[in-house]
């Protein structure tokens, strides 16, 4: 692993102005390449997050530390930060605590309170941690071990993207140990820490899957209140997943943003 807090990234693009994405939970960077390439036009940055991916694990989660370790990598010229569920969150932290490295923000389907349902994420977790890697031959092995608890083959997919394998063996490339341990704070929103600091005042977009439950109309004063300039738009025939389940409109939602 990285012996540093640095998040690893991967560039496209050589003009253009800059577009930075951040991953959910259980992803890297790299989930957003077919939306990188859509934006010929721009010069885009794809994060790991850390304890996700290439980048460093950390001994705590802290969502306003992570957004600090992201403005770090995002350099002198403001960018348009477009973040998805957990990167949604480090995101618009980025964007209230360093307004001055963020010229646009663009929220996929999260919002600025705390959640409750972690329990889904919770059984991911217990899941993937009880593949014994010592016995795996082949990367169908673990598929059909996390199959009974992981049903749906898009989301074993999904998650068995963070299975590695390297010359001692197979590995997790995602911190599991502290994700479980510590997965109210991801599903949480850290007021406290915000206290004195002032919206957001550049544009943001505010996407949300219309089969999700993470931007409802209870959420909205909270979402307007740190960030006034916001607009909402929901995709049809989308849950959570927004830019996966719908990536066409989702790219067209999003150019329209940016230009």
């Amino acid at each position: 692993m990285p012996d540093d807090t640095t998040l690893h990234t991967t560039s496209f693009g050589d003009h253009g102005s800059p577009v930075v994405f951040c991953h959910g939970l259980f992803g890297q960077g790299r989930n957003w390449t077919q939306i990188a390439k859509a934006l010929p036009d721009h010069r885009v940055l794809l994060v790991d997050l850390p304890n996700h991916g290439r980048s460093a694990w950390t001994e705590d989660l802290d969502l306003i530390e992570d957004a600090h370790r992201l403005a770090d990598v995002l350099g002198p010229e403001p960018v348009t930060l477009v973040g998805h569920s957990m990167g949604g969150k480090v995101a618009m932290l980025t964007a209230l605590l360093h307004p001055e490295r963020v010229s646009r923000l663009c929220v996929v389907d999260v919002s600025p309170v705390s959640y409750r349902h972690t329990s889904e994420f919770a059984a991911y977790i217990a899941a993937m941690q009880a593949i014994d890697l010592t016995l795996l031959q082949r990367r169908d092995d673990a598929d059909r071990q996390l199959r009974e608890a992981v049903p749906n083959p898009t989301v074993r997919g999904f998650l068995l993207q963070n299975l590695r394998r390297e010359d001692d063996g197979w590995r997790w490339q995602i911190n599991l140990a502290t994700l479980g341990e510590q997965l109210a704070e991801i599903g949480g929103w850290p007021e406290e820490g915000l206290a004195g600091v002032a919206p957001y005042d550049g544009p943001a977009l505010w996407i949300a899957g219309a089969d999700s439950a993470y931007v409802l109309d209870e959420y909205a004063p909270a979402m307007e209140g740190l960030f006034p300039r916001v607009r909402r738009v929901t995709i049809k025939n989308a849950g959570h997943w927004v830019h996966s389940e719908q990536p066409e409109t989702f790219i067209a939602v999003l150019q329209r943003f940016l230009t």
